[in-house]
């Protein structure tokens, strides 16, 4: 199945209004929060991370193996992500790699036996390799070159080759290789001087569509013929103003390429673009962003997730009946990463929701009855004591509505009131969605109210809400942060002395700039490896990212003349301001951000006479690969806030 997933360009750097949905007044949805008044015992981290982590594979690949009894999946059962097959009639798991110190993820099963195709990086310095596992179980790195960074593409029509880029010639920019599926031998199809974006290449290897950001908000999409040695891509969106286009990839017959774009209104639509005329037509719209669009191996399917409300919309369409298939027996959630058999009759897809992790399913398309595969979900854990969110939107400093996700800790009332924690996503155009979280349900679980604000600049909410703080970041993105506590001290539950704030990446920056600019706004903070100084990480970005540098400049601005703003919004030059106790989580290996941002922000605050804990994890990167490390971080997060918000004694701090 060939499948994409749109994202924000600008939103891979720290890893996603007027007119969008009406939003209801800043209450509870109550008919999704009705919670039992009886308080939860009280779980600690390791129950909530002894629940298994399973992944789909790169959407490109071969999920199910040629004979159809197996789909494989990346399952962190062993401590940290391997590769596993599971059987589909017994659920039975077979482990097919053996790592112990660094995640390896699945990728595709060769069509014709069972060699797969899996990637690793270097402990989380984000440089992934392509890895095959021979039927023998022997292993070969197939990218095996120094800072290399290998995205798989898909498998050629006649399935004798795969298709792979690579960056090896030069960090910027990657070049396009078909790989012949017998002896590995591989050729170079297109050499990518302009350090543009493949985005899909049709099944017959002929054409690819390829994407260049010129600005954040305005992108175009080309088409390249592979048969055309030297070729230079054709424009196929010429424009005027700022419009997003990029690609959903191929119709199955090879004869149109479906486009993305937010030119005909706030949301994603998806347009096609005939290669013989050149003629564009409307395909599929929704209310709210389209998500993704993919077809299955025969063509007779064709699945459409909608972004709807910071949940994923699912419709599977019969292609050449026009129905809808229904899938029956599912709890309510968001079903994710659909990915078809060989022949069309089945669909592995993935299963979550806010008090269950990702489940693997696989439904019988004859029917649509489904079979769960997995339970992710420790047995230790009575869901019963899991927490429902809500969506709620508060209105902020100048009227703009912030759509949230709200999590009320069982137990919590006007007589049982409760401490909070605004959290922050990352991004900046990142989006907090419905789904489980063991670190927001470990929290709320120990008490604390969680609120998940998707400030201006967040993805999800239109165009207009997206590029909101282009350029003002630290401005009106804190205030809406800054007024998601003053939502929490409206609600008869919440302990209004009691209010901290936590994020991750650009929401660790957020976390940190609102105690340097704000710093009485909220009581602690906790920085999960956010951005300190922006002239700095501006200036050391990854040059895999070149191929979107300009929109990442566009949005952020560009250091070489916007030096003096940066070190403006910049925690690290207004550390003196801080006075509330901070609590710093980073990967020594993380090429984002580095791990001097947060060793500096620690020395200033500390200079401050401020109580800072820092917590330093060898061999993870932008995010913690480990389930000892995850941990570790969850059950630091709770013992900090129940010293320094609830005034509690608890474990001794970490440093």
């Amino acid at each position: 199945m060939k499948e994409i997933i749109k994202i924000s360009l600008a939103s891979l750097l720290l890893v996603a209004c007027g007119s969008e949905a009406p939003a209801p007044e800043a209450t509870e949805d109550t008919s999704a929060s009705m919670a039992s008044e009886m308080e939860a015992p009280k779980y600690p981290a390791e129950i909530f991370y002894n629940s298994t982590s399973f992944l789909a594979p790169n959407v490109a690949g071969l999920a199910f193996s040629p004979n159809g009894e197996n789909v494989i999946i990346a399952s962190d059962e062993t401590g940290i992500f391997n590769v596993f097959a599971v059987n589909v009639a017994s659920g039975d798991r077979i482990q097919m790699t053996n790592s112990i110190t660094t995640a390896t993820y699945a990728i595709s099963y060769f069509p014709g036996d069972n060699r797969l195709l899996y990637s690793t990086d270097g402990g989380g310095d984000e440089l992934s390799h392509l890895y095959v596992r021979e039927e023998d179980g022997a292993t070969r790195d197939l990218t095996a070159t120094e800072k290399t960074q290998a995205i798989f593409m898909g498998w050629s029509e006649d399935k004798s080759k795969f298709h792979v880029l690579t960056n090896e010639r030069d960090q910027r920019s990657f070049d396009l290789y078909a790989y012949n599926a017998d002896d590995y031998a591989r050729k170079l199809l297109w050499e990518n001087t302009n350090s543009l974006a493949v985005s899909d290449l049709r099944e017959d290897g002929r054409y690819a569509a390829v994407v260049e950001a010129t600005s954040s908000g305005n992108s175009d999409v080309f088409l390249l013929d592979l048969n055309i040695e030297g070729g230079a891509p054709k424009l196929l969106t010429e424009h005027d103003g700022k419009i997003q286009f990029g690609s959903y990839g191929f119709t199955p017959d090879g004869g149109k390429l479906i486009l993305s774009t937010d030119e005909h209104g706030e949301f994603s639509q998806a347009w096609t673009y005939d290669i013989v005329s050149g003629e564009k037509a409307e395909y599929a719209k929704a209310d709210w962003d389209i998500q993704f669009l993919g077809f299955s191996n025969t063509g007779k399917f064709q699945t459409l997730g909608i972004n709807a409300d910071a949940e994923t919309k699912l419709t599977i369409t019969n292609q050449m009946t026009g129905e809808t298939v229904s899938l029956d027996g599912l709890a309510a959630g968001n079903v994710l990463n659909p990915r078809f058999n060989e022949d069309d009759t089945k669909l592995a897809f993935m299963l979550n929701s806010d008090v269950s992790p990702n489940d693997l399913y696989v439904a019988d398309l004859s029917n649509g009855s489904t079979k769960r595969l997995t339970h992710a979900i420790n047995p230790a854990i009575n869901q019963d004591h899991l927490v429902t969110a809500s969506v709620v939107r508060y209105e902020s400093f100048d009227g703009t509505k912030i759509p949230s996700i709200l999590y009320k800790p069982k137990g919590a009332s006007l007589t049982n009131k409760v401490p909070a924690m605004v959290l922050v996503h990352g991004g900046p155009g990142g989006q907090t969605r419905k789904g489980y979280q063991a670190m927001v349900q470990h929290m709320v679980n120990h008490g604390y109210a969680i609120l998940g604000a998707n400030n201006r600049g967040s993805s999800g909410y239109g165009k207009t809400f997206f590029h909101m703080d282009d350029k003002d970041h630290g401005g009106g993105d804190l205030q809406d942060i800054v007024n998601g506590r003053k939502y929490l001290e409206t609600l008869d539950w919440v302990d209004t002395s009691k209010i901290g704030i936590i994020g991750g990446s650009y929401g660790g920056y957020m976390v940190t700039a609102a105690l340097a600019f704000e710093p009485e706004a909220f009581d602690v903070g906790v920085d999960i490896f956010g951005v300190t100084n922006w002239v700095r990480t501006l200036k050391s970005i990854p040059p895999s990212w070149e191929s979107f540098r300009k929109s990442l400049y566009d949005e952020m601005g560009d250091p070489a003349v916007d030096a003096e703003r940066h070190m403006a919004i910049s925690p690290l030059f207004h550390a003196e301001n801080i006075v509330k106790p901070l609590l710093v989580i980073q990967g020594v290996n993380d090429p984002r951000v580095l791990q001097v941002e947060s060793d500096e922000i620690v020395e200033k605050v500390k200079a401050n006479g401020v109580p800072v804990e820092y917590i330093l994890f060898p061999g993870e990167g932008h995010g913690f690969r480990k389930r000892e490390n995850r941990i570790i971080a969850s059950d630091s997060y709770v013992n900090f806030l129940n010293r320094y918000l609830k005034g509690e004694i608890a474990d001794e701090p970490q440093s």
